[in-house]
């Protein structure tokens, strides 16, 4: 993006507006938490308002935007407990259970957010693809297991591509302690489990995401399973619950799931994925807000299926309110 500096009508909010959704994208990342990455650029944008007559062009709007970011996140971030998946916090629950286990906070998990968001529009097709692909749940995911600053400092380097020695300006450090966080985040990353690490994710899957909504729609169990990976996962967040394996999810859809039958969906985006908003048939007539549904692809088939049970993610993805 190019770089421009405050004019002496100091911070005219459209010069920092041009900035909101890369913003959103390194505090989502920073955060893991759409509605929490909203409000930390916020705070970013009221800070530079605030201060924009003091900005003295030093460096570029750009740089001088996401230092405030960075002390934002970095702010929320102290003395918290990291977000996390459900695959992270227990082993896989039996199908036949019932029980969903314990429900946990919002700030307990790794969330989803818009794709619009965070994803430029247009530009550098190959530039789009890399911001796609550090958005995905599971690399958001791993980004949380590196301290604050580590994180940081990985993410300006390696997905935004900043020199070594703009991040080093930006967090206050030298360039040889730039290199080595980001050597030492990408060594705690290669170590993660296969669950905490991303998979590879086919670019182009709209006919196996058809099939996959037909099937959903007329609650087809036996075609849905065969659209999933045989170690398949799927979660209910904010339900510890996870189940392991395509046979285990098709018997937990047709007992304890069942109630997800007459479902209808309506196609969105989330984390570089694609997603949807699952409608259950109310009784009072027509169709209510269940789950945001995030589905991961990897080759020909889904490989994870992640059903996040907060219908206010609705209105945050411009779903309708009811079917």
């Amino acid at each position: 993006m190019r770089a421009v500096t405050l004019s002496s009508h100091a911070a005219a909010p459209e010069e920092l507006e041009r900035y909101r959704r890369e913003l959103t994208g390194y505090c989502y990342r920073m955060l893991g938490s759409g509605f929490e990455a909203d409000d930390a650029v916020q705070e970013t944008m009221l800070r530079a308002w605030r201060a924009a007559d003091g900005f003295e062009g030093r460096s570029s709007v750009r740089s001088w935007v996401f230092r405030i970011a960075t002390n934002v996140c970095l702010d929320m971030l102290r003395g918290r407990r990291r977000r996390a998946r459900p695959m992270e916090l227990g082993p896989s629950s039996p199908p036949e259970e019932s029980l969903l286990g314990p429900m946990l906070p919002e700030r307990a998990w790794i969330s989803p957010v818009v794709d619009g968001r965070v994803v430029p529009e247009d530009g550098d097709p190959a530039a789009i693809a890399v911001s796609r692909e550090s958005i995905r749940l599971a690399f958001v995911t791993a980004l949380s297991h590196l301290p604050a600053r580590q994180r940081a400092a990985l993410i300006l380097h390696e997905v935004l591509r900043w020199p070594a020695t703009e991040v080093a300006d930006l967090l206050g450090t030298s360039v040889a302690a730039v290199n080595s966080a980001v050597q030492r985040a990408r060594a705690t990353l290669a170590a993660l489990p296969d669950e905490a690490r991303p998979r590879v994710v086919g670019a182009d899957q709209r006919e196996l995401l058809a099939r996959y909504v037909d099937a959903f729609e007329r609650y087809d169990v036996a075609t849905l399973v065969t659209l999933l990976h045989d170690d398949a996962v799927q979660s209910m967040p904010p339900y510890a619950m996870w189940i392991r394996g395509s046979t285990e999810i098709g018997r937990w859809l047709l007992g304890p799931g069942r109630g997800c039958r007459g479902s209808r969906l309506l196609p969105t985006a989330a984390n570089g994925s694609a997603a949807f908003g699952q409608y259950r048939p109310d009784p009072a007539g027509g169709h209510r807000p269940w789950a945001l549904q995030v589905l991961e692809v990897s080759g020909d088939r889904i490989s994870e299926f992640h059903a996040f049970l907060d219908t206010d993610l609705f209105a945050a993805f411009g779903l309708p309110p009811r079917l």
